[in-house]
């Protein structure tokens, strides 16, 4: 009961700010990379480093977004400020450069093995591109992966997977695809039997290969933009934490950072080099500060949740269909967890998708989309979930067939199930406090307003305000309640967007004092706490 009075006394406490979302703020940590929302392929800058431009391969389309801070990925993105579609021309494309004034775009699609051309009337504005002329490069290589241009526009090089090698064109006319012809290669088939990304340093005497194995391999040229004086130099292997394939390569002008992306999980991270254009000073700087990565112990987490005083912290998921436990030296501190143990709930649900436990830590329950029910199991020991034994449960099948999210009033007399299938939250009564068996239904509150695909339930300890977590604008939902813990006397307040760190949200925790709120993130396998006041 200790926990639980604690928990009800920072309820009613509380700074200026506490559980009001508007005021959260996630502290910039990880500071190296950030999400594109969509299977990307390929990555360029504007000069200013404050606009990137990729290829959203899922949409057939040049995505633009604008970086809140130039070069620096923690500051996150906006949503995609510009689209704009190559469909028309290729419905396959791979990689978009852009001429060093901004006014012509080049595309490179597989569908035909070409090379688009785009003229554009303002720079670096994709709204204003018009397609102009298409080149192939089907007699060099059909399986072209990506394009890049000499500073002067002369020379336009393709690296493709056929040959795994390197073709150089020259075009008569600086920056007209219609003038190219090809010239020469270079095989890096010694180094990458599958190339995916290609980049030139701004003076033409370093060139940079990535390849499927995770690595980017430098060559150093004798003479400026020849390939047949390219030699290899060395290698750096690209972390696996966010990305498992580089499907994008690109470099701070001035050589110091060089960025990557992964096309399956759309992200793009920065790699620090202390030597410029130097890949044997890269580093990649794991983030630390409120943030915890989970994908040791679980690939596809789906729920969250803390001890009250902070000292444990657990996640299950369905990749191994079990609750997993860890310990938090400082309380409150994700980046300070290390696992303990784990418990299978297997055996009940298959696809586990919300966790709850009662707040003396006797009991837990789980529900999911298997078995479309809440599970009851009892902790022999407190909070520790190896003492865990299954006792019973309670479908929710007639109010919802997709469960996400459970959650209980403190006393145990509500039970609130969340679920995708009828984006709402369905309100049950418990004639004995925390005894599933004794659970009849009551209401019901749709969220399909603000949010369809609904995935993490909240409320703060004094059943007076409730969140929802959710994909579908990758926010956080606060909703007020007039009357404590009647969900048919809520309404929406306002939204928390935590696009810039995660693009599936499966579920949200609260501090008890709500000074802090944490997200489990699906797409990254993470855990992220954000400030609030």
């Amino acid at each position: 009961m200790a926990d639980l009075t604690n928990m009800l006394q920072a309820a009613a406490g509380g700074s200026t700010g506490a559980w009001d979302i508007s005021t959260a703020v996630y502290n910039a940590a990880p500071v190296n990379w950030i999400n594109a929302g969509a299977r990307a392929s390929s990555v360029f800058f504007n000069p200013d480093g404050d606009e990137l431009y990729y290829i959203a391969s899922d949409f057939d389309s040049v995505y633009t977004r604008g970086i809140a801070s130039p070069w620096y990925l923690g500051g996150g993105t906006t949503t995609a400020v510009r689209t704009f579609s190559v469909a028309s021309e290729d419905t396959s494309p791979v990689a978009v450069v852009f001429k060093t004034d901004g006014l012509k775009m080049y595309v490179l699609g597989t569908l035909n093995d070409a090379v688009y051309q785009y003229d554009l009337t303002t720079a670096y504005d994709t709204s204003t591109a018009s397609y102009i002329q298409s080149f192939s490069v089907a007699s060099q290589d059909t399986a072209p992966v990506a394009v890049f241009f000499k500073s002067d526009g002369t020379s336009m090089y393709i690296i493709g997977t056929t040959s795994d090698a390197v073709y150089q064109y020259n075009l008569s006319t600086a920056w007209d695809i219609s003038t190219a012809s090809y010239s020469t290669s270079k095989s890096v088939s010694t180094e990458t039997t599958f190339p995916t990304k290609l980049y030139f340093r701004s003076d033409g005497l370093k060139m940079y290969v990535s390849g499927s194995s995770m690595y980017v391999y430098e060559y150093t040229l004798g003479t400026a933009w020849s390939l047949s004086t390219a030699s290899y130099v060395q290698s750096y292997q690209a972390p696996t934490t966010f990305i498992s394939t580089i499907d994008a390569l690109y470099f701070k002008p001035d050589g110091t950072v060089m960025f990557l992306g992964g096309f399956n999980q759309g992200r793009f991270i920065s790699i620090d080099l202390a030597t410029a254009w130097d890949l044997s000073t890269a580093s990649f700087t794991f983030p630390s500060d409120d943030y915890f990565l989970v994908t040791s112990e679980e690939a596809n987490p789906k729920a969250l949740f803390f001890k009250p005083d902070g000292t444990k912290m657990y996640i299950m998921g369905t990749t191994g269909d079990d609750v997993n436990e860890y310990d938090l030296s400082t309380a409150w501190n994700v980046a300070t967890a290390s696992y303990l143990q784990v418990f299978s709930v297997a055996a009940q649900e298959l696809t586990p998708q919300g966790l709850f436990f009662k707040p003396d830590g006797t009991k837990m329950y789980v529900c999911g989309g298997s078995g479309d029910d809440v599970n009851e199991y009892d902790l022999s020991t407190p909070w520790d979930v190896s003492t865990a034994s299954y006792l019973q449960r309670f479908s929710v099948s007639t109010q919802e067939i997709n469960p996400q999210a459970v959650f209980f009033s403190p006393d145990g007399t509500n039970m609130y199930v969340m679920g995708s299938a009828g984006d709402d939250v369905n309100q049950y009564s418990l004639g004995t406090a925390w005894n599933v068996a004794t659970a009849s239904y009551v209401r019901v509150f749709s969220v399909a307003a603000q949010e369809t695909s609904p995935l993490g339930l909240f409320f703060k300890p004094d059943g007076t305000k409730m969140y929802v977590s959710g994909t579908t604008s990758d926010a956080v939902y606060q909703y007020n309640l007039s009357t404590a813990w009647d969900i048919s006397t809520a309404s929406y307040l306002q939204t928390f967007s935590v696009a810039a760190q995660e693009f599936q949200p499966e579920d949200v925790f609260f501090k008890p004092d709500g000074l802090k709120m944490y997200i489990m993130g699906g797409s990254t396998d993470a855990v992220y706490a954000y400030d609030l006041g």
